[in-house]
């Protein structure tokens, strides 16, 4: 019990800044009405955001921050079942944490963009900068597809780096390419509805938009748009583990 406390606490870190960075750099490029930043801005620092979120947590936990990979390494990789609960609840109140440091930190240029009315959607809206949203043309089986791609190649390229027969990164590096690789899938599959591949990271800071001024409308919001975000990435992390020991990790000699 005391080594699930003290990787649940580095899990509740790890995931508070990668949370802390990524919601700090779109509320720069929003609430500056895209003066400050862009949208490659924004992919490179979230890939900087889990570089170091890595950097902080992994000696300790491993640096799961995203209950996937947690649910995946214990369905593929022999990850203690008995910790997952308490990883996940970390990562929740990691992201939670990391949102309402972000919003502190801007409150004066949220209170300057919007007049203190917080709005989910519209020209006004800022409820994106913490948690993902549908483009208004992607249906929820689209948006669900969308998680599952994302999150099987994120699953399915963790799963090749960490292979010790295969080419893992030279030590202490494995951060860094992680976050090269979020930055890339940013960059490629961004568009439909942000990349959350990540249910902390979308659960986390909607339920701290939720309770700071936004109201339900964010879980009413793209048809309910809400739970695709939890139940899709769980999903495509289980598939991309599968996929890379179907064809690489259980076919070494």
């Amino acid at each position: 019990m005391r080594d699930t406390y003290r990787e649940a606490l580095a899990e509740f870190l790890g995931t508070f800044v990668l949370i802390a960075f990524g919601a700090g750099v779109v509320a720069q490029n929003v609430l500056s009405r895209g003066q400050n930043g862009s949208y490659l801005a924004i992919n490179i620092a979230w890939g900087l955001a889990v570089t170091l979120g890595c950097y902080v947590a992994g000696g300790v936990s491993g640096a799961h921050m995203n209950p996937a990979v947690t649910l995946a390494v214990a369905v593929h990789r022999g990850f203690p079942w008995r910790k997952v609960p308490a990883y996940v609840l970390a990562q929740v109140a990691g992201a939670f944490a990391g949102a309402a440091v972000a919003f502190v930190t801007y409150r004066e240029a949220f209170d300057a963009f919007d007049g203190g009315l917080r709005q989910v959607s519209g020209s006004q809206a800022t409820a994106g900068i913490f948690s993902t949203y549908p483009q208004p043309f992607l249906s929820i089986a689209g948006g669900f597809v969308d998680q599952v791609v994302g999150t099987a190649l994120l699953l399915a390229v963790i799963f090749a780096l960490g292979d010790s027969r295969n080419q893992p990164p030279a030590p202490g590096t494995a951060p860094v390419v992680v976050g090269l690789l979020v930055v890339a899938i940013g960059m490629a599959f961004g568009f439909n509805a942000g990349y959350a591949i990540n249910p902390a990271r979308d659960l986390g800071p909607r339920l701290f938009t939720a309770i700071a001024g936004w109201g339900g409308d964010v879980f009413r919001a793209g048809n309910g748009w809400w739970w695709v975000p939890l139940v899709a990435p769980p999903l495509g992390g289980i598939l991309g583990g599968f996929v890379y020991d179907a064809f690489i990790g259980k076919r070494h000699p």
